[in-house]
Parts: structure tokens; sequence; C-alpha cells
């Protein structure tokens, strides 16, 4: 059985140690770029490698760029590769923020053409609650894999194609980020606070249940059906501050039944490094 969105601390915990079972740790602290290593370094779940936000899951920031963008699947390829991802392989990966930044890892890998990778629900916070097993050693062995490369160009979007989405009359921009954030009251990352015109504000949080876990499918999928008025799932594009915490709303879509949906990586960050682009505050 592949899992392709969530899996359970139990289902991954009955994997400890299986070969075909490559375990990521994503903790990232966008304020504190090496607090997820740190935090890894001082216990994590056995047999996970760490994969960082910056330096293995993005490309250098540009002029013209968002602050976290998509890195070059080439290289990111090698990376997966050394790690053990292979064909037939399957993939966990989790963080201690609820998946917004493990998601972004889920995201690009369904992206270069590896479907078997999974969220773990709630999380290494619900890993520890559990009090199930750490390790503060990382994987010392080469587990050399044929890891695909095949990005599929339709599941995101550019900032061009995000301008005629506005135009269009049917596709749905769905923002991630808190609501003061989308407002534009309170931005503590980007120089320009706001949103684009006509998006619709979905933080990420919504996705979840009161225990950091994701809320059950017929929950998800009842939720998103009324963000979406109508609308084809292939007709929404997601976005955020930097196109990372954008990926767990298009995880819950694909857990809810609904998939197709895209990522705008640029996000906002991208956005407003072109003075011509429209920008909105408030609600």
């Amino acid at each position: 059985m592949s899992y392709t969105t969530l899996i359970s601390t139990q289902e991954l915990a009955a994997h400890l140690g299986d070969p075909d079972w490559v375990i990521f740790d994503c903790r990232f602290t966008l304020t504190d770029p090496e607090g997820g290593r740190r935090a890894y370094d001082a216990g994590h779940i056995p047999g996970a490698r760490y994969a960082h936000l910056d330096n293995d899951l993005s490309s250098p920031k540009g002029a013209k760029t968002g602050r976290h963008p998509l890195p070059d699947p080439k290289l990111l390829t090698e990376k997966l590769c050394k790690w053990g991802v292979g064909v037939n392989r399957q993939v966990v990966v989790y963080d201690d923020s609820y998946g917004s930044m493990a998601a972004r890892m889920w995201w690009l890998l369904r992206w270069l053409g590896h479907p078997d990778v999974a969220l773990l629900d709630g999380g290494f916070p619900k890993w520890q609650r559990e009090k199930r097993p750490l390790a503060k050693e990382a994987p010392t062995d080469i587990r050399s894999a044929s890891c695909a490369c095949l990005p599929e160009r339709g599941q995101w979007v550019s900032a061009e194609e995000v301008v005629q989405a506005m135009n269009d009359g049917k596709t749905r921009l769905i923002d991630a980020r808190p609501d003061r954030r989308f407002t534009g009251e309170y931005e503590p990352f980007d120089p320009i606070p706001g949103h684009i015109p006509g998006s619709l504000n979905w933080p990420f949080e919504e996705n979840l249940d009161i225990d950091g876990t994701m809320l059950p499918p017929e929950a998800l999928r009842e939720q998103y059906q009324a963000l979406l008025k109508g609308a084809a799932p292939h007709e929404v594009i997601h976005l955020c501050g930097s196109g990372v915490t954008a990926c767990l709303n298009v995880l819950a879509m694909e857990a809810a039944g609904l998939s197709g949906s895209r990522l705008y990586p640029g996000s906002w960050g991208e956005w407003i490094t072109d003075p011509a682009r429209p920008i909105a505050t408030g609600e």
C-alpha cells in the first residue's frame, strides 16, 4: 500500500527501519533558519534525514523572485537520489508546524513525478506526545536510488498566468496566509503588505483539527466546496507569502478528493517585485 497525502504516526511507527521507506525532517523557522537543524540534532524520528527549506528545497532568492523560488529540479533530484528516494519507495515528510513546512517537500516530490509521498499527520509534536522512539544520530548510509526527474509544468503557474487568471472570471486564487497578513494589517516578511486583488483568504490552519491533525476528508471537502462555489479543482491556484505554506492547502484539497489544484510558487513575495501588478488591502 502506498500513501500519497497523509500517514498516521501508528502507520509510520510500523515501518521504522523499512529499507523501502525514506523519512525527511523538514522542521524550519522563518525567523531562525538554522533552528530546524538544531531541533533535528536534538532529536528526530529514527532514520529521518534533514531537508533544509532554504538550502535544499528552494533556489537562492533573486531580485524578481519570491523568498523561496522553486529549486532546480536536476539539483534536487541528485540530492533525492543520494538520500534514497526512488521508484517504489515510500517517502514520509514531517515538521513541527502542522505540516506548513513539510508540505513543501510533499509538493516538490509530486512535481518531480514521485507520487508516493505523504505528510505525517500531526507531525513531530504528535510523535513526541505518544512517546514514540527518537534518535540523535543522522543516517550515515548512502542509499543511492534512481529518483524521478519529470517535473510537471502543469502543477504550478507563473505570475503572468495569475494575471490572466484574475481576468478570466473562473479561477479561484486562494491565499494561505494569516488574515492579518492578507489584509495588510501586519507584514513581518515582505516589504509591501496586502494581497492579490480578487484572491480569497483561507489560512492553512483552517485545514486542522483541534489536536493539530488534518480534518477528516469529508470535512475538508465540505469546506473547500463552499470556498470554491462551483469552481473545479483545476481552476484553483494556491499562494501564500513565498509558496511554502500554500502547499498545505494543495495537500488538503488532494486529501479531500479534490485533485488538480495548482500552486503559484512565487506567491506574494514575487508578486510585489513588479510595481505594475495590482495590490489590494483590507478584507
